[in-house]
């Protein structure tokens, strides 16, 4: 089988899914390339409103197919593929939730850090490993990493390249929730339902803020105002009953 980035749509959830099994979903030149893309035509279908980054069979994603990467096409340069890859990710308008099971590593554990939550299978294991090759891990990159775990343990990640486990990495912030084996997939349908069912004006105002925006809270409060989001949030809670929210972050 190609190594291919395969996607579907279902209830409310598109789950990307990296396959390269072969070995093990390590992202190709044109697998970096393909992502911006698709990400793009899922953020503006109005069914999408959450998306799940996950990898075929037991492995999240072992990082970049260097072999691929040493000539990825003219121009190019194998670095910029990741960093564009991982910028459209962290763009992304509606929620993202990576599904770790296995190895997440290098490029992998840069998709993963790109997407606002990150539930893991006990046992997958955590590396970013630019100094066993000698590569200078992009500064957004890093600034994204440092953000997500502090400076203290982005610095023991980038200088030693070593793995940590599943448990250290809950214990650091680099993951949200540890599932035992066999309960993942159920977990991260049952909260993508959640997700699916909440405000993505609140959602996506929230996004923004909390990634460190600071000059659309005009926009917001319009947004809100024109949305009735809030006028169905607040008569769904004084009738007992599922809100339906209209408001769609693909317009």
């Amino acid at each position: 089988m190609e190594p291919q980035l395969e996607h579907t749509v279902a209830d409310g959830v598109a789950t990307v899914v990296i396959s390269n099994p072969a070995k093990r979903n390590a992202m190709t030149a044109g697998m970096w390339r393909a992502l911006p893309p698709l990400l793009d035509e899922l953020a503006a279908d109005p069914d999408v409103r959450a998306l799940v980054l996950t990898g075929a069979g037991p492995t999240f994603c072992a990082g970049a197919d260097i072999s691929s990467l040493r000539a990825p096409g003219p121009g190019e340069d194998p670095q910029s593929l990741a960093v564009a890859a991982e910028e459209a990710l962290a763009a992304f308008p509606k929620p993202t939730l990576a599904a770790v099971r296995g190895y997440c590593v290098g490029g992998g554990c840069q998709l993963a850090a790109a997407c606002d939550l990150r539930f893991a299978e006990e046992g997958a294991s955590f590396g970013i490993t630019p100094a066993k090759l000698g590569i200078v891990y992009a500064s957004s990159s890093t600034r994204r990493l440092a953000a997500l775990v502090g400076p203290s343990t982005a610095k023991y990640l980038l200088f030693s390249a070593e793995l940590i486990d599943s448990a250290r990495a809950l214990r650091t912030g680099l993951v949200d929730e540890v599932l035992p084996a066999g309960e993942l997939d159920k977990r991260v349908a049952e909260f993508t339902r959640v997700l699916a069912a909440r405000s993505q004006l609140t959602q996506a105002a929230a996004k923004e803020f909390a990634n460190g925006r600071t000059d659309r809270d005009a926009y917001w409060q319009e947004q809100a105002r024109g949305s009735g989001d809030t006028a169905e949030g607040v008569a769904a809670f004084l009738e007992r009953r599922t809100p339906r929210f209209t408001w769609t972050a693909s317009g």
